[in-house]
């Protein structure tokens, strides 16, 4: 279905060539999966890699292009912060006290990005219940900075830059401490209705901010 894979798709870019029947979302499945085995011994930033999974999700997803199924996300890989809860894989939160916890539904988030035909590759490193910094004493070590694996990082969900994609979920601060680190701006978003359950129930989700933006620069 498709030529090799080329480095440092975009989400846009994929959907169009995954669209247009010039990528398999297999091909590109299978190629971060693999790059995924190649860097993240390094980086730490997965707790857990669903590869058999993602590649039969690829697998459908393909299927459903080759069948006229049309869609931005459709065939595109995707990974998950460990406080999103996921049927039937483990959502631990980076914390021990949760190293069982199986969830029997998805989040919210998670069923409509799986509704719109995403590839869920894994779950992704935070800090112990998205709260705090990078922890030693857990049973993962904290992720790294991807251009420098000698640093942690400041964000609870790993760098942006060490994965495909993740799904947002700013509780007090993750994007705009790692911004404001290496010296550019995000800014936290409003809270939207379609996260209103992403995260474990124990958590409590951020109050909405319906301000102007909040930008913090270093």
């Amino acid at each position: 279905m498709s030529d090799p894979v080329p480095p440092y798709l975009t989400i846009a870019e994929a959907g169009r060539l995954i669209a247009r029947k010039k990528l398999s979302p297999v091909d590109l499945t299978k190629a971060l999966l693999k790059r995924i085995e190649a860097v993240d011994p390094t980086l730490n930033a997965f707790l857990l890699v669903t590869g058999q999974r993602a590649l039969s999700a690829a697998r459908a997803a393909e299927k459903a292009v080759m069948a006229g199924r049309k869609g931005p996300l459709l065939g595109i890989p995707v990974a998950y912060k460990d406080i999103y809860e996921t049927a039937g894989v483990r959502t631990t939160a980076h914390s021990r006290i949760l190293l069982e916890n199986v969830p029997k539904q998805d989040a919210e988030t998670v069923r409509r990005l799986q509704e719109a035909g995403t590839i869920m590759l894994g779950k992704l490193a935070t800090h112990e219940f998205a709260i705090g910094g990078p922890a030693t004493d857990l049973p993962w070590p904290p992720a790294r900075n991807p251009w420098d694996p000698a640093r942690a990082r400041l964000s609870r969900r790993g760098w942006p830059w060490a994965r495909w994609e993740r799904t947002p979920a700013d509780r007090s601060g993750c994007r705009r401490p790692s911004a404001a680190s290496q010296g550019s701006s995000r800014h936290r978003d409003s809270f939207p209705a379609a996260e209103s359950s992403p995260w474990h129930p124990a958590w409590t989700p951020p109050a909405p901010w319906h301000g102007p933006p909040r930008i913090v620069r270093s």
